[in-house]
């Protein structure tokens, strides 16, 4: 049996440690003005300052040298240099994001900084042995395949936290739920004995599920400080290096649930949301021609606002929808029978997820054919009689479609962003 009070412990720790710490960092990020200044892509209409990543960064060190010293976690601490290829990771992809919030960094600067941090987590032992496919069996991943693997998955993980973090809250809320019940799935796992009890992966599942509850309070709309890239991609090292330390190492069990035949597969289901939206981000992107890289504003946080959603409501929904992954990933190892209806649900939760994404893109575009069908028929209106206008030209233009005849510009209504029909745009700058 796994030392749960322990575990709760240590989390609540992380969790007033990163409550407490917030209150004097952002006091200091203002006096030097670190701040996120509002633009065209952010809510705020005012000054907000960064702090939140360096709060949860310096809570994340109390947690770790506090758990070091209870007695029943300290063997995760002995003979092993995991925890501090954690920190060292930690740390690395924290100055990553403390210099692009202040300098904004190139795209590729800012991937080589998570690949040095990956490297942390490869050469000091806290990644993944093994990969379990499913209908393939277990592949025992090799020296040479161990850090490119391991850098993948610190990349896709840390630009999903990275890509969401969009609204007040949104981040520090998903991040929350998922590492919550990926704590909850690892210890179910040292239960039955599927993973070892010195397994550093739970430990900092609950350390990142802490640090994300402390930081709420400040950050939830309206938001008082933000976590800035540096708290984003600090979240995702924490989520990635759990993952892989939980899925790639659960023993070679089957039957007790489904993801024991897939357990790398978790990620996909209680980081889903963002995991998703950084899909359909650079699908988008690429089909645009821009780069990947490009900030743009219908990531869907942004679509749930266009259809009415406010800021706030918006976040919830998405803290749901994280909720309800995450559950559906924890409640096969509490009533075993469902395993049957696990792939047929993920199908579902998969096409659900689908509709989430889409429903923005077709309402802008059925107000576009609107618009542009007004503008037509004032611009028919408005020709007089023995003239042949360029109907199409003066819909779009708004030139004069015949002899004394108005602009069409003058009366139709706007097709497209303006002054007087901004859609909402992105609190927090994306990359």
């Amino acid at each position: 049996m796994p030392p749960v009070g322990d575990y709760a412990l240590i989390g609540g720790i992380a969790a007033v440690c990163s409550y407490l710490l917030t209150f004097p960092l952002r006091r200091f990020a203002a006096r030097i003005s670190f701040v996120a200044e509002p633009d065209e892509r952010r809510l705020h209409h005012h000054r907000i300052p960064y702090g939140g990543g360096p709060a949860m960064f310096l809570a994340f060190l109390a947690a770790m040298i506090v758990a070091d010293h209870v007695g029943h976690l300290n063997g995760i601490f002995q003979g092993s240099s995991e925890p501090l290829g954690v920190v060292l990771g930690a740390a690395v992809i924290l100055g990553v994001g403390l210099l692009d919030d202040a300098r904004e960094i190139s795209a590729p600067a800012k991937v080589a900084g998570q690949v040095l941090a990956a490297m942390f987590l490869v050469f000091l032992g806290a990644t993944m042995f093994w990969l379990k496919i499913p209908l393939a069996g277990t592949v025992v991943l090799s020296s040479d395949l161990t850090p490119l693997i391991t850098a993948l998955w610190v990349i896709g993980i840390t630009n999903a936290i990275n890509l969401i973090d969009g609204l007040d809250g949104l981040a520090a809320g998903i991040v929350a739920i998922a590492s919550g019940a990926l704590a909850v799935y690892g210890l179910r796992l040292v239960e039955l004995g599927s993973l070892q009890a010195t397994n550093l992966g739970p430990l900092i599942a609950v350390i990142t599920c802490g640090i994300c509850l402390g930081f709420l309070p400040h950050n939830f709309n309206p938001a008082r400080v933000f976590m800035g890239d540096a708290g984003a991609l600090f979240l995702g090292l924490l989520m990635a290096a759990a993952t892989m330390e939980i899925g790639g190492r659960t023993e070679g069990v089957s039957g007790q649930t489904y993801f024991f035949y897939a357990p790398l597969f978790l990620p996909l289901f209680i980081l889903g949301v963002p995991i998703s939206d950084m899909a359909f981000a650079y699908i988008r992107r690429m089909a645009k021609g821009t780069g990947i890289d490009t900030p743009d504003t219908d990531h869907v946080h942004h679509r749930l606002v266009r259809l009415g959603h406010g800021p706030r409501r918006t976040v919830v929904i998405l803290w749901t929808w994280t909720a309800a992954l995450s559950g559906f990933v924890l409640f096969p190892l509490f009533a075993p029978e469902s395993n049957a209806i696990i792939p047929f649900a993920a199908i579902v939760l998969g096409l659900l997820l689908f509709t989430l994404f889409r429903p923005g893109v077709r309402n802008e575009r059925r107000k576009q054919r609107k618009g542009a069908a007004r503008a037509k028929a004032h611009a028919r209106a408005s020709v007089p009689v023995g003239t042949v206008p360029n109907i199409e030209a003066a819909a779009q233009f708004g030139v004069p479609s015949g002899n004394g005849a108005a602009p069409a510009s003058d009366t139709a209504p706007r097709i497209g962003p303006g002054p007087d029909n901004a859609g909402p745009t992105a609190e927090t700058a994306l990359s």
